[in-house]
């Protein structure tokens, strides 16, 4: 099968999302006018070690946050934000605050999802969390199409959760979550490792 993505796939479901795929899901924080706002974006990934940095993308908007969605409006104005990185344990939480309320709805609350403060940013992180990269904001860039924008950030504090560190190595108990295509998440919980070569 060989499709061109503008004139369609005949498919009942967009076989892109499973195609790149497990992706890691980003779970972004942020504090506005309006409030606090959490949601899961699973277009996010990180991309430098010195300073660390990390992306994340936003793919449509709200009717009441033209042209955009609540994190980035919110980034915008604040210009920092926090990657709460959920383990399996916290999917169905994960999984609520991606609930399409209103501007200045808290999905903190509205998912029951204990909030705590950053240590480096004004912004909310989940206190559960496995980590929390604490960010501040160094670009927004329009990508093409519409609604389509990608966050650039530098990270300036880490949390991690006492019990995903075992033996000095990061590693969720549960299992890192991530998003595979349509309904489709895994946590991750069989790894291996490999030497690089010389």
């Amino acid at each position: 099968m060989f499709y061109r993505p503008e004139a369609g796939h005949g498919l009942p479901h967009n076989p892109l999302n499973a195609i790149v795929a497990p992706r890691p899901i980003g779970w972004i924080s942020t504090r506005g006018t309006l409030g606090d706002n959490l949601a899961p974006y699973s277009f996010f990934n990180l991309t430098a070690y010195v300073p660390p940095q990390v992306m994340f993308a936003s793919t449509s908007a709200k009717p009441d946050r033209p042209g955009t969605k609540d994190s980035v409006a919110q980034i915008a104005e604040s210009r920092v934000f926090c990657v709460n990185i959920a383990d399996a344990a916290l999917r169905e939480q994960v999984n609520a605050s991606s609930a399409p309320l209103p501007a200045g709805v808290s999905e903190f609350q509205h998912a029951g999802i204990e909030a705590a403060e950053c240590e480096t940013i004004d912004c909310p992180r989940v206190a559960g969390a496995a980590a929390s990269l604490e960010c501040r904001m160094t670009r927004v860039i329009r990508l093409a199409g519409e609604a389509n924008v990608m966050v650039l950030g530098v990270v300036t504090g880490i949390h991690l959760r006492p019990d995903c560190v075992e033996s000095g190595v990061f590693r969720p108990p549960s299992g890192w979550l991530s998003r595979l295509g349509h309904k489709d998440y895994a946590a991750t919980t069989q790894t291996f490792q490999m030497e690089r070569p010389a």
